[in-house]
């Protein structure tokens, strides 16, 4: 009998999420509306991803190639591309097909699970999107060309994106830490230091990785908070 290979059952796991739920989709909501005016709380589970440089962008798909659009995530202007390319670590392990988040930014950053960088030998640390000093590197291979990340490798530190009504509602600034609890299948969770990031024409999210969503169970949460 052939057995099937981890890459395979994992490719095969991915689809199944992403024709559910879309790539980074809405995995949870609040089971109560929201004042007025304020925007309903969100928890997106973020799996691994990519940003790139349109210098990136160019070498991996080639010259005058740019991003081209998949489908909306949940923040107005940004989009996973049909684009996706291979990451190659330092034991030569790869994940063959890792999508490319829009719009493209000044720098290329790559944001992986623990596991996932467990699986391909990077110890990168935790950090705030863009924050990028002393990271490690890693390979990226797209049909037109190779890029070699010299850093840009993280784990995404847990996050809440809100908009300036959110966060006077909840009375917190940007840069300031929350609590998320998270009701799964009568048990509860609460994860702290989420970290809050204000702007304006944000809707309010929480972006976690795939460990941390499997961990609170957020496929069958029945009630989801935010705590100061």
């Amino acid at each position: 009998m052939n057995m099937v290979n981890r890459e395979t059952i994992e490719a095969i796991i991915r689809k199944v999420l992403i024709d559910k739920f879309g790539e980074g989709a809405m995995a949870a909501s609040e089971t109560v509306s929201p004042p007025e005016g304020r925007n309903p709380l969100v928890v997106s589970i973020s799996a691994r991803h990519i940003h790139l440089t349109d210098a990136d962008v160019e070498t991996l798909f080639g010259k005058g190639k740019t991003l081209t659009k998949m489908k909306d995530l949940y923040q107005d202007g940004f989009f996973a591309a049909n684009e996706t390319v291979m990451l190659i670590g330092p034991r030569k392990r790869m994940l063959p097909s890792v999508r490319i988040l829009g719009p493209t930014r000044k720098e290329s950053q790559v944001e992986l699970s623990f596991t996932d960088a467990i699986s391909l030998g990077i110890d990168p640390p935790v950090r705030e999107s863009g924050k990028l000093d002393g990271t490690p590197g890693c390979v990226l291979v797209g049909p037109a060309g190779v890029v070699d990340l010299k850093r840009g490798v993280i784990r995404a530190e847990r996050h809440v994106h809100m908009g300036p009504a959110d966060a006077a509602y909840y009375g917190v600034k940007d840069k300031d830490r929350m609590k998320l609890r998270v009701e799964a299948g009568g048990c509860s969770t609460t994860l702290e230091n989420v970290l809050v990031r204000v702007g304006k024409n944000i809707k309010l999210e929480v972006h976690l990785d795939t460990d941390e969503g499997n961990a609170v169970d957020l496929e069958h949460a029945t009630k989801i908070e935010l705590i100061k």
